[in-house]
């Protein structure tokens, strides 16, 4: 990976790619030499094929790292399943917290009532950060549109508290970018879509959404919380968003 600072190799990625398409951002950052070694981190929601097939058809090799809480929907974990046979993925990382910490801070798995975001760090914020090391950055699907923190998401970002390089490639889409690439390619859609989810996480955590709600309002609805604890600023859980 190249040995200049990142906050500036960034700002030149972004500047250099403002006008480009998705795929384009993509393609460079797999097989460009200036975001380093990436993976892709996918929760196999209600948008996440978009990515995986992207990731499919350029570098189908890429690490997918898949947190699997032990808190997520059947219909999630068979829907992952499947789409790693359909697109070919051949490096699907399926990744749980550590037995010991889990043992001793939630071993009946309600830590969740009590204290979300310490459930959310033992499950999914720790564990991935345990995935990512060797990495020099990871791939999300954070779009605009999304809302609180995620309004003002770039292509290319730096993750203060680790310095890893954090690529955006969807986050100029629309709703309607999504869905017409998921028409145009006759992908599958996650099962729970049809039925109310169009953001996708933790049963405790996730309700269906009624007409004219926000996208990510069915997400710790009630709580003041609208992230899980991956997508962090200066090594803190966002706290803006539809709950906040």
């Amino acid at each position: 990976m190249p040995q200049n600072d990142p906050g500036t190799r960034v700002a030149s990625l972004n500047d250099w790619y403002r006008e480009s398409a998705a795929h384009t951002v993509l393609q460079h950052a797999l097989t460009g030499p200036d975001a380093g070694h990436l993976a892709l981190v996918s929760s196999f929601g209600a948008e996440s094929v978009v990515l995986l097939h992207m990731v499919s058809v350029l570098r189908r090799d890429t690490p997918v790292i898949f947190l699997d809480t032990e808190l997520l929907f059947a219909e999630t974990l068979v829907y992952q399943h499947e789409l790693t046979e359909w697109l070919g993925l051949a490096d699907v990382r399926i990744i749980r917290a550590d037995r010991t910490e889990q043992a001793a801070q939630d071993p009946d798995k309600s830590l969740h009532i009590a204290d979300a975001d310490a459930c959310c760090a033992l499950r999914k914020a720790r564990p991935l950060e345990r995935a990512l090391r060797g990495f020099d950055g990871w791939i999300t699907g954070r779009k605009r549109y999304q809302g609180g923190a995620r309004a003002m998401a770039k292509f290319f970002e730096v993750e203060e508290a680790t310095g890893r390089i954090k690529v955006n490639p969807l986050a100029h889409w629309t709703p309607d970018d999504v869905r017409t690439y998921m028409e145009e390619n006759r992908l599958p859609r996650h099962p729970l879509v049809a039925r109310g989810y169009p953001s996708i996480g933790c049963t405790p955590c996730t309700s269906p959404v009624k007409s004219g709600e926000d996208t990510r309002a069915g997400r710790w609805r009630d709580m003041e919380k609208s992230e899980c604890g991956i997508h962090v600023a200066e090594g803190k859980i966002i706290r803006q968003g539809v709950n906040a």
